[in-house]
């Protein structure tokens, strides 16, 4: 996803899914994870995995640290994301620092959102879980100027406006999110629904060839399962204004947008 927005996250290093190592340091025991983020399926260490790269990648690429400690001041929590700047770090470092200065790390403020996987007509594929977390009070993000070169707040309807201006340039699972997140008025009302929410199904798109470019056909699209290449054309005339839900997304240039059957 080099050159669009994103949001912050990245691969399951094996030292992420160290259980014994880990589960000291978590705020919620094993049980609690289980029934807090798993579906029935997901092994604990997978549930461990996933949260542990989660607040890693957040960690390394925003400078935001989803953990408490005793008596820890807003001195260690900079100095935490200060540290992630170094050059190279060695791959443990996260783990290390974590253990030495006696961190636990918030699992119980990760929440389920959705699940990923890249449609099959993509070289490279990634199999991916979207978390939700409210973000930490007196902490700031800081893109790390190596993988993250900017970083910005905004509200969902913001952010789908820019990127239809080519302001910006959201990713195609970026834009499905913020469509959906569009649907709660405020924070407290989406922070009020998350403990609720489950995996769900699979979101695997499916990428089909037009004459004006490439388009991603969502599952919920009526023509997900058609076997051969559907006719698309005149993207260009169907593209959709931020807050109409879409099961279509266009490559338009270096810009995905939202385009109508």
């Amino acid at each position: 996803m080099a050159g669009y927005h994103v949001f912050p996250g990245g691969t399951i290093d094996s030292e992420d899914t160290a259980i014994d190592t880990w589960t000291p340091h978590i705020d919620i025991n094993l049980e609690q994870i289980e029934r807090h983020l798993g579906n029935g399926r997901l092994s604990h260490t997978d549930l461990i995995g996933f949260g542990i790269a989660a607040i890693r990648e957040t960690l390394e690429e925003c400078g935001v640290l989803l953990a408490i400690g005793k008596s820890k001041s807003a001195r260690d929590y900079t100095r935490m994301a200060l540290k992630r700047l170094e050059k190279e770090l060695p791959k443990t470092w996260f783990q290390d620092r974590i253990i030495q200065e006696n961190w636990t790390l918030s699992f119980s403020r990760l929440y389920r959102w959705s699940h990923w996987i890249t449609p099959e007509q993509m070289q490279n594929r990634y199999d991916t879980r979207f978390f939700v977390a409210q973000m930490p009070d007196n902490q700031s993000c800081l893109p790390d100027d190596h993988e993250t070169h900017q970083g910005l707040w905004l509200t969902p309807r913001a952010a789908l406006e820019q990127n239809l201006a080519e302001a910006i340039a959201l990713s195609p699972p970026t834009l499905a999110t913020l469509a959906q997140l569009m649907a709660f008025e405020t924070g407290a009302a989406l922070l009020q629904a998350l403990p609720d929410r489950n995996w769900g199904d699979p979101i695997t798109p499916r990428v089909t060839r037009t004459p004006d470019g490439p388009v991603i056909l969502e599952p919920w699209d009526p023509f997900y399962d058609t076997v051969d290449e559907i006719h698309i054309q005149d993207s260009s005339k169907k593209v959709l204004e931020p807050g109409t839900w879409f099961s279509r997304i266009w490559r338009d240039g270096n810009t995905w947008k939202p385009i109508g059957i």
